[in-house]
């Protein structure tokens, strides 16, 4: 039986092992800059800014969700946000995707979240037909933008 639980400390170098594996599925390995000390101090330090439910059998990890709350103006709550979701491509058609988004959807429920969001990548179709049947709604209307790097630096006015 799957069992979820929150990610501990000692869970940091799994949850980059996921990380570096689901970026490789991406086709965006050399993207992967995040070090098991930089993701101690985002789940674990002085002020956390994300947290992690880890997927586990009988003491092996299977899987895992990497989330953190936003906040919607609109509705004037915190939602969550889904930012990685990683199943071990042996654990893959056993639920154990299905059982973590079940299990983020009830924390966001009582954490009193009134949206749970993630983003998928427009090419990775069985992703996509897999979260229609777990209710979720693609928002086709909108873009994902993002500033980074050399342009951040210029947008803030500091290069």
């Amino acid at each position: 039986m799957t069992q979820i639980r929150f990610a501990r400390p000692e869970d940091v170098s799994t949850i980059l092992r996921f990380v570096r594996e689901l970026a490789e599925f991406e086709r965006e390995a050399d993207k992967v800059v995040a070090t098991e000390a930089l993701l101690h101090e985002a789940m674990f330090g002085e002020r956390p800014v994300a947290e992690a439910v880890i997927a586990e059998r009988e003491g092996e990890p299977l899987g895992m969700a990497l989330f953190f709350h936003n906040f919607s103006t609109w509705t004037g709550w915190r939602g969550l946000y889904l930012e990685d979701l990683y199943v071990t491509p042996e654990a893959r058609g056993q639920g154990v995707g299905a059982a973590l988004l079940r299990h983020l959807a009830g924390i966001a429920v009582d954490r009193g979240c009134t949206r749970f969001e993630w983003a998928v990548l427009d090419w990775n179709e069985k992703a996509i037909s897999f979260y229609k049947a777990m209710g979720a709604e693609p928002m086709d209307e909108w873009t994902v933008n993002r500033v980074s790097g050399d342009a951040l630096t210029k947008l803030a006015g500091r290069g």
